[in-house]
Order: C-alpha cells, then structure tokens, then sequence
C-alpha cells in the first residue's frame, strides 16, 4: 500500500515538538539567554525545582545530541503514518505524559538505591531521548498488535510488519548506543519502559 508521506493536518504536532528543541537550543548555547544548568533534570533538586521533569527534555548537551533527536522526531513520525494514526493531539499528549512516568520510573529506581543500598544517586539528565525511546517502546508493540484507542481516544493504530522489523533493529542498536561513555542508560531504559507500559493502558 502506497504511503503519503507528504505534510498532513497531523504534522503540527511533530513540528512543535521540533521546533520548541531547536529554540531551546539557541537560547541555551547559541546566544546563551539561559544557562543550562538551571534546567537540567538533577534529583536532589527535583522536590524544590520539579519544573526540571519538563525542561529538561528541551536541552541538550551539544548540536549531535540536538540532532539525532530531530532524527528521533521524524523516525516516529514515519512510523506513525506506516501505522495509520488517525489522531493530532496524540504525539504531543505522548510527550506530556511520559515525562511524568520518565520521571516516575528514575524516582522509583533512586529510592530503591537510597533503601537498599543507601546510594543517593548524583546525575544530570537532558535531552529529548527519553520520549524518543518512550515512542519507539511504544510503536515496537504497536507493530505487533496494533492499538486502535490511547487513553480514550481513537488513534486508529495497525499492526505492520515491516515497522515491526524496523523498530526491532533502532531499539536494538538504541540498546548497544546507551552502554556508550555520556549517554544516559537510565534515561534510555526508563523512557522505553514508559512507552511499553502506555501501550498496555
């Protein structure tokens, strides 16, 4: 079946999603309106600051970072036309709610550390990867089976074989890239776990 890759009335959202990454970007380390380090995810400071579970998705630690995101972007935005989503609110409903089960996940994984091995973990996450691996967790089992509703919503998703085979192999090489020197495992894993667990509700 011939697929219509050409800009639709869903492209909005895709567009939004990218443009807010690149505006953050100049205003962070093109001409530097904010410093960074104000707006990356940190646990010790999440219970005083809890707007960085937000911010810190827009930031990224240098142009590469900021564009294998982009590239994130359009990869799921393919795989969602080869799927047939029939929704225009759903990437950008995506994005709001795995950053709070993103969250969620690293919060339970810091507290199991603090509990049974009294490590209090002292990081700084950025970077939009997190939902980008969300989306591919997602999309992998949605290759499979297919998902015709997203909390209450139709989206009209189909299973299809060949987004299945691609899937498998970018989650995959996704797995190997996170064991990489500065990439955030944790991140990557959390991200792709919120995907799977949004696809079974």
């Amino acid at each position: 079946m011939a697929i219509n890759n050409s800009i639709s009335k869903y492209d909005w959202q895709y567009i939004i999603s990218a443009s807010l990454l690149i505006v953050t970007f100049i205003l962070t380390d093109l001409i530097e309106v904010f410093d960074k380090e104000f707006l990356y995810f940190v646990p010790r400071l999440i219970s005083d600051q809890p707007y960085r579970i937000f911010t810190a998705i827009l930031v990224h630690a240098d142009l590469n970072h900021l564009l294998s995101n982009l590239g994130g972007i359009i990869i799921t935005r393919y795989f969602l036309i080869r799927l047939g989503i029939e929704s225009s609110l759903f990437y950008l409903k995506f994005i709001l709610i795995c950053s709070f089960l993103n969250f969620f996940i690293t919060w339970i994984y810091e507290k199991t550390l603090l509990f049974f091995f009294n490590i209090y973990p002292n990081y700084a996450a950025l970077g939009f990867s997190g939902i980008i691996y969300a989306l591919f967790g997602f999309l992998l089992l949605t290759s499979f089976y297919g998902k015709s509703h997203f909390l209450g919503k139709k989206i009209g998703l189909k299973s299809n074989y060949e987004v299945q085979k691609m899937s498998k192999t970018i989650c995959l090489i996704g797995l190997i890239f996170s064991f990489l020197p500065g990439v955030s495992l944790l991140g990557h894993i959390s991200g792709f776990l919120a995907g799977c667990f949004l696809f079974l509700i």
